[in-house]
């Protein structure tokens, strides 16, 4: 039971660290790619996009892998076919957003040539960040949709298994369904996923607290 409960606060902490990391990555590289002159201030803003992209493609990689690898060894005694949907989901989501990430990181070889660019090449360079940025969105919001799909797995298994109370796991296949919602109404141009994303970031950070400081409850483990 002692290993059970370091399963759960080390997923409570993969889970915030995971929430922490793309978050602030993506404030970093944001800050960045998003402005009039994204290109032109590449060369003195390299450091923040390069950070950026490390914690949203390798600190956030890292992370959110480990989230289903912890619980596949807990969830496989409920259900197999699900408990291994929800790793499928977490590395494919993980994957989709890493290929996001290298999107942005393409602007700092991009920023280079803009500098070296003759004046009627800056649109050329200019369409080319445009289209980075919104490769960095659609995988954004299809990495998304997928981890909202093996959220509803891992949210469904937290429940015919009791091992939270049944209310987080209610609470948090509402909020996936929710979020993947907005996921698929921001590929359609519908601007409101941040929005809709709140419930289920709310329960994320929730239950990682509640892992960290209670952990499973210990009736309700199966070993595998």
């Amino acid at each position: 039971m002692k290993s059970q409960k370091t399963i759960a606060r080390t997923f409570g902490v993969f889970f915030l660290v995971a929430f922490l990391s793309y978050g602030l990555g993506t404030g970093l590289t944001s800050s960045v790619t998003n402005t009039a002159d994204a290109l032109g201030s590449i060369p003195a803003n390299q450091t923040l996009l390069v950070v950026g992209v490390i914690l949203m493609a390798l600190v956030h990689t890292f992370v959110n892998t480990g989230l289903p690898v912890l619980m596949v060894p807990i969830l496989k005694p409920y259900s197999k076919v699900l408990s291994y949907g929800y790793l499928s989901a977490g590395i494919t989501a993980t994957i989709v957003l890493i290929v996001g990430a290298i999107f942005l990181l393409l602007f700092v070889p991009l920023g280079s040539m803009y500098q070296q660019a003759e004046p009627g090449d800056i649109h050329y360079y200019e369409t080319v960040a445009a289209l980075l940025t919104k490769g960095n969105f659609y995988a954004y919001q299809i990495g998304m949709a997928i981890w909202g799909f093996g959220g509803l797995m891992f949210c469904y298994l937290l429940y015919i298994s009791r091992l939270v109370p049944k209310g987080f796991a209610i609470w948090g296949f509402l909020g996936y369904l929710v979020f993947i919602a907005g996921t698929v109404l921001e590929l359609f141009g519908y601007p409101i996923g941040v929005q809709l994303a709140i419930p289920g970031g709310l329960f994320e950070i929730s239950l990682s607290l509640y892992l960290i400081i209670k952990g499973f409850k210990e009736s309700e483990v199966i070993t595998s």
